[in-house]
């Protein structure tokens, strides 16, 4: 018997991440077993992730695992799994934009979704958050066409565009918009607004904390009493979030925020949770930018957009450029509410072929 066994999977890079996609019929359906081979596809825990296809960071320590789904109105499910580089841990507890990107092009590789002309739009599921999304993948001639004009900030050259539409995630994670039920609360002596827009986050001014918010990311991982008083926050935010005891998740994330200094609404800082990424994920830039419209936040002092209805667009600045969200939004009586989300990725299929693991990992049944 081989001492290996392999596991077919494809690699893409989705958005400014990179991970491992699979069907969901080529992993285990026992959730413990699952992870332990996911673990050892990554090489964690170690922070090198040498012994494994994971690039060391949380960004490119990634894994998608899809289905062709049965739900109505919904071409596949997609799971996305956080595979943690320094422990034995991966978690389900959030969702993935960046990978998402990803999802519509594999679906369309793998033949789970047939290509219905120049642009296919692929319905997909969002099992994290349990909320749907569409993204509209070109397909000249019935193939993904991954070569364009289109950029985004933190990954080199361009692609072709992959414009993604978010269907009814406000409150995904943590049952409203505004979980404690006000734009604006006092955490730890600091002033913040909890929000989930598809990603729960508690956003802050920078200065309110010690900083400027203009800190490339290494420098604000090297400030160890600023890395204690986010986290301080977070723990106590979870709760006011309806997360319970966040201790050992990935949300919510922390922003902090300073005013824009690159044309864009509003400069970003983000941690996730204990590394500070190097651009901002794409739902924690559409729950920023949501908040930069909503009055009394904290973003929304700071953006100074006033209220308005219709389509907006807005460049979230972060440490490698900026992250342009549309949203369209309704005012009613003076409240905001926002009715869709969107935004542009890009995404590309890196490989495909089999990963191997230690066979003592998954053994035959």
């Amino acid at each position: 018997m081989s001492s290996q066994r392999a596991i077919p999977c494809l690699v893409l890079r989705g958005g400014t991440s990179k991970g491992l996609y699979f069907h969901a019929r080529d992993l285990p359906e026992d959730v413990a077993t699952r992870d332990a081979v996911l673990l050892a596809a990554m090489g964690s825990p170690d922070v090198r992730e040498i012994d494994g296809m994971g690039g060391g960071h949380p960004l490119t320590s990634k894994v998608a695992v899809i289905n062709a789904s049965t739900r109505p109105g919904i071409d596949v499910d997609y799971l996305f799994l956080q595979v943690w580089p320094d422990r034995a841990e991966v978690s389900d507890n959030q969702n993935c934009g960046n990978l998402l990107a990803g999802v519509g092009p594999f679906a369309l590789e793998e033949g789970l979704v047939a290509a219905g002309g120049a642009v296919t739009n692929v319905h997909i599921w969002m099992e994290n958050t349990e909320s749907a999304a569409v993204a509209h993948v070109e397909t000249p001639g019935g193939d993904v066409n991954y070569a364009g004009a289109a950029h985004i900030d933190g990954v080199p050259g361009t692609s072709a565009p992959i414009p993604i539409e978010f269907l009814d995630v406000a409150g995904s994670t943590c049952g409203a918009l505004l979980p404690t039920g006000h734009p604006m609360d006092e955490v730890d002596g600091v002033n913040v607004t909890c929000i989930d827009n598809g990603m729960p986050v508690v956003c802050l001014r920078a200065e309110d904390v010690g900083v400027s918010g203009y800190e490339e990311p290494a420098e604000l991982e090297a400030n160890p009493a600023l890395c204690e008083k986010v986290e301080q926050i977070r723990l106590a935010a979870g709760g006011m979030m309806n997360l319970g005891d966040v201790t050992n998740k990935t949300v919510p994330k922390v922003t902090l925020l300073a005013p824009a200094k690159d044309g864009g609404v509003v400069t970003t800082r983000t941690f996730i949770p204990k590394k500070v990424h190097e651009a901002i994920g794409v739902f924690g830039a559409v729950s920023v930018a949501t908040a930069c419209l909503i009055p009394g936040s904290v973003a929304f002092e700071l953006a100074g957009l006033g209220v308005s209805e219709g389509s907006r667009t807005l460049d979230i600045e972060h440490p490698t450029g900026y992250f342009s969200v549309t949203l369209e939004v309704a005012v009613n009586d003076g409240v905001v509410a926002v009715l869709s989300a969107a935004l542009l990725r890009t995404a590309r299929l890196l490989m495909r072929g089999d990963v191997f693991v230690p066979a003592s990992t998954w053994p035959p049944s």
